[in-house]
């Protein structure tokens, strides 16, 4: 018994600095092998009285689990060990190719869309808001129940989507699932965008893609009128241009603002003569806006008796055309490097 009780301290004392997995197999031959000394106990039993060798049998087996339990704890660290070493040195960087090796650190830079959305939310911040965000894949509760579009409303006939198996759940079609959300875990009042991306089956052209970017925002409170839904926008497009910008607002239907209002700016690219982007006309159709319609606060438990607001939805990949002179979305979602590293940051 003294030889047994003293061998689980011995083996765990010569496990401790261990770090090879030969010298961890040959420490448990040494101590439960046939040849060590838990072994010769075993042996010497045929000598003890019965009361012995249930007691002194019990006590080895005992000891052999306790040995293999922390010999399989080590071999399973020492295993892990080696395979990240191994991983450590024999990894590949596939991102290191020559032109970034010749280049060095100007080989990246930030999609331009990264860029006008960090703009776009550093004003936003200054004027008040908060930044949220929200899943792409949504149900149709969030994605238009919610924002007044019941399944029988046309107005689902004006978004081509991208619906699941299941018939319940899609790629979302606006970032106006963000403001649903927003409402729920809000009191009023309070005003945040929600930037994303947005999927639709749209017809790829100069100015329509399938994934696009969106950011959209909301302020709730009371005696909310258009007159600061207006404010926030011309402040907004002055930030982001750098100079005065001209727009015009036209009446718009959307389910879930009335009254509905389609912000347009003056065509950046053709300077409001007729291009692409503008499909002639010289005005870029930018932002759809209103004020928030009293079944969508509803939808967010909010009382529409006692309070209003606004909502806009703006379309970060047209804003990015406009700003840098670009004729064709299909730019921004090439993945050609050659477009990026125009806008290099550093």
């Amino acid at each position: 018994m003294q030889v047994l009780e003293s061998l689980l301290n011995d083996f765990t004392k010569e496990l401790g600095p261990i770090n090879k997995i030969a010298d961890l197999l040959n420490l448990k031959a040494k101590y439960i092998g046939k040849q060590g000394p838990l072994a010769d106990v075993m042996k010497n039993l045929k000598d003890a009285t019965p009361e012995e060798k249930r007691t002194i049998g019990a006590k080895a087996n005992e000891l052999k689990q306790s040995i293999e339990a922390l010999f399989s704890k080590k071999m399973q660290e020492l295993e892990l060990a080696d395979i990240n070493a191994s991983l450590e040195k024999d990894k590949v960087d596939i991102s290191l190719t020559d032109s970034v090796m010749e280049k060095g650190l100007q080989a990246a830079g930030y999609h331009p869309v990264t860029i006008i959305q960090q703009e776009i939310e550093d004003i936003f911040i200054s004027m008040g808001f908060e930044v949220l965000d929200g899943p792409h894949i949504e149900d149709d509760y969030h994605n238009f129940e919610a924002l007044n579009i019941p399944a029988t409303h046309p107005a689902r006939d004006m978004q081509d989507t991208f619906w699941f198996a299941d018939k319940k759940h899609l790629l979302r079609t606006h970032t106006s699932t963000i403001q649903v959300r927003g409402m729920k875990e809000r009191k009023p009042p309070f005003r945040f965008v929600g930037p994303g991306k947005v999927f639709r089956c749209e017809r790829t052209d100069a100015s329509h893609e399938m994934v696009f970017h969106q950011l959209e925002g909301m302020m709730v409170g009371e005696n909310v009128s258009v007159g600061n839904l207006i404010y926030f926008m011309k402040t907004l497009l002055t930030e982001i241009f750098k100079k005065e910008v001209e727009v015009r607002l036209r009446p718009g239907f959307f389910p879930f603002v009335e009254p509905g209002f389609e912000l347009d700016i003056k065509c950046l690219i053709c300077g409001g003569k007729g291009c692409s982007v503008c499909k002639q006309v010289g005005w870029v159709e930018l932002l759809p806006c209103g004020m928030v319609h009293p079944n969508v606060l509803k939808a967010g438990g909010i009382d529409p008796e006692k309070y209003n607001g606004f909502a806009f939805g703006l379309g970060l990949d047209r804003l990015v055309m406009m700003r840098y002179g670009i004729d064709d979305i299909r730019h921004l979602h090439g993945a050609d490097l050659r477009f990026n590293s125009q806008f290099k940051s550093f």
